[in-house]
């Protein structure tokens, strides 16, 4: 059944990126995280509703890591200011 592969496969991502926003401190933000299928049977990852802070600390933490990841694909330490993210 293609649905059962859609909710797997939401339910790795959705396993993942809980584990990734412990580690960030998020997970009391994100209670409603929850992977669904839609009715093509196509696999969703659901926030469920979730605090504005949160998603704006979110962003940056995401910012912050592009950042750092560009910088070392450029071979340098130097961060470039990823505020205006």
């Amino acid at each position: 059944m293609p649905y059962v592969r859609g909710w797997a496969t939401a339910k790795r991502a959705a396993d993942t990126l809980a584990a990734q926003l412990r580690v960030l401190g998020f997970e009391p933000d994100f209670l409603g995280l929850k992977a669904d299928v839609s009715v093509f049977g196509d696999g969703l990852v659901c926030l469920g509703p979730v605090r504005p802070e949160a998603i704006q600390l979110l962003a940056e933490a995401l910012a912050t890591g592009l950042t750092a990841e560009m910088a070392s694909a450029a071979g340098t330490t130097e961060l470039p200011d990823a505020s205006a993210a």
